[in-house]
Parts: C-alpha cells; structure tokens; sequence
C-alpha cells in the first residue's frame, strides 16, 4: 500500500508503531525543586514544571498586550503565550516589537509560545503555500519578541475526514524547514472539536512520520477529552517532545459531545484526572511550561488580576496534589 491509498484509520492503527519508534524513546524523570518567576524558597516542589499564562484566559478583560505582560508578571508567572493577533495589534498600534521584547525580558518572562493560524495542512497546494507564506511572517513576529515556538493547529482541515496523515507528516516536515529557517519551531497542536487531528494518535503519528529530530506536539488537557483519546496516551510521549502543554479542567456536564471551550474551568474545579497527567509528564521526562488556557466568559468578566492570580494558584494546588497523593 503506498502512502497515498492509506485512508486516515490505517494511519491510526499504525501510530504504535511510530511512536514506540519515535516519540516513545529515552524516558528520563526529573525530580526538580522550583521557586517562583519571584524567588519564593517556601514554593512546594513543582516537579520541574514551569507556570505560564496562555493570554486567552483574560481575553474578554480587551487589555493591550504590554498591559498583559506586566499583570502575567506581577502575579507570579514565569511564561507568557500570546496570540498572534495581538502581536500584530501592538506593532498596528504604533507597538515597538524590540521594546515588547525588553519588557517581557526584563520582567523575567520567557516567551514560552505563541498561538497562530497558517494553513499549514491543507490539501489544496496554493492554499498551503500561502499558509506557509503567513506561518513565516508569523514565526518572524514571534522571534522578534524572543519566542522560539509556535502552535501548528490543523487549520483548514478541521472539517475533513479523509486527511491521509502521510500528508500531513511531509506537510509538517515543510513547516519545521520554514521554522528551522526563522529560528522558531513549530509544534503540531491537537484540537478535539476538528475532523482532523483531533486524537493523541494522530498528531503522534504526523509528529513521529515527518522524520525531524526538532518535531514537537502540543497537547491539551481539554482538548484530549474533548477529542475522545484516552489521557493514559499521553505517556507514551517522550517529554522532550513536548516542550508545553495546556492546562485546564472541564466539568462533568455539559457531556463530551456538546461541551465546548467556554466550558473550561480552573485546574481542580473540575473531572479531569489532573493527577494522573502530571505524574505521567514528570515520569517522561518533561520539564516543559503547563500554560493555563481558559476562554471562559464569566472569568472575562473579572478583574484580570484576580483571574491571573486565582489560575496560577490553582495549578501550582493541583500540581502539588498530584504528588501528595
């Protein structure tokens, strides 16, 4: 069978096989003591996590992005993960992106991320070459604010069933070269709303069948539930390949089929097996940022102040459950 007859379940059924041989390789643990972005010696081990603040959790607050910067700072984060659209909305403004990178700097910040949309995956080739065009005007934007990665949802694609994920492996490989190139690297981004990427084995499969040692995924406890995969796959994962992952939690109700992304709540207010996940990313060796992504409306509604501080709070609580249990 040659890669262009594999219809997108074989591809599933042969992600063992490719992440045993890939992703899977070399688990180390890491039993690390952190302090705060501030040097707070009384912090609980933190397992060698890093705390970042994915910036759509204070979206609906319609704060510029250096106001967000300094508020992330202030409540204790060592991370920011902006959207590309802010970036843009900064330098549209009249924003000096040199300078946003001195004052994420000397906030003692690292970019840990960004969050972008180029059609990167798509069939049709203009389309694609296109998407590339914006992931590189995207990535420069992200490198000239001192990131080094960016997320590589499967845009344009999330509506179709019959991706062959062959493709999209040498359609990733081509986005890490344009990455490579920039000096930012793409992660492939699980979504569990879309048609397409939307199970761990998938994104494992293009992430391991691209063939570069630089492939990464970005996963996210919501969209794992939401995608229907079971989160023990996640274990499968070499924690070198995952440099950040979205944290989050989902109540019970509504189910997993209606649930949306409004529905996110703090890590620990809701069903999701947090302990298990962080157990499981610090037995794989992952000394990555969980970067707390909520877009839910009545946290919008709030001081971001208090929104930033209540989420850093509650993922450093569940954090130091997971290994007190």
């Amino acid at each position: 069978m040659t890669p262009e007859q594999i219809s997108r379940r074989c591809a599933i059924k042969t992600t063992g096989l490719a992440v045993s041989g890939g992703l899977s390789a070399g688990l180390t643990v890491s039993h690390m003591t952190a302090t705060s972005a501030h040097g707070d010696s009384h912090e609980k081990p933190t397992e060698g996590f890093r705390y970042c603040l994915n910036t759509s959790t204070i979206r609906g607050q319609k704060l510029p992005l250096d106001e967000e910067i300094d508020l992330i700072a202030a409540a204790g984060y060592s991370g920011i993960e902006p959207w590309i659209g802010e970036i843009e909305t900064f330098k549209s403004s009249g924003g000096n992106l040199d300078d946003l990178r001195k004052r994420i700097a000397d906030h003692g910040l690292t970019v840990e991320d960004a969050i972008g949309f180029a059609n990167w995956i798509v069939d049709d080739d203009a389309q694609r070459e296109k998407g590339l065009e914006q992931a590189r005007r995207d990535m420069d934007l992200v490198h000239r604010i001192g990131g080094k990665r960016i997320a590589a949802p499967p845009v344009g694609a999330t509506k179709q069933t019959d991706l062959n994920l062959f493709k999209a492996a040498d359609r990733y490989r081509a986005l890490l070269e344009v990455g490579e190139e920039v000096g930012v690297v793409p992660q492939v981004e699980l979504w569990g709303f879309s048609s397409s990427l939307s199970r761990l084995g998938e994104v494992l499969f293009v992430a391991a069948e691209c063939g570069r040692k630089d492939a990464g995924v970005l996963t996210d406890v919501y969209h794992i539930y939401k995608g229907g995969s079971n989160f023990n796959g996640l274990k499968l994962i070499n924690g070198k390949a995952m440099h950040l992952m979205h944290v989050n939690d989902y109540p019970a109700d509504p189910p997993r089929e209606t649930i949306n992304d409004s529905h996110r709540v703090y890590p620990g207010d809701g069903i999701a097996p947090l302990g298990s996940i962080f157990r499981g990313l610090r037995d794989s060796g992952f000394q990555g940022a969980l970067s707390l992504e909520l877009f839910n409306r009545s946290y919008w509604e709030q001081d971001a102040k208090l929104v930033l501080e209540t989420g850093l709070r509650k993922m450093k609580e569940a954090v130091a459950a997971a290994f007190t249990e």
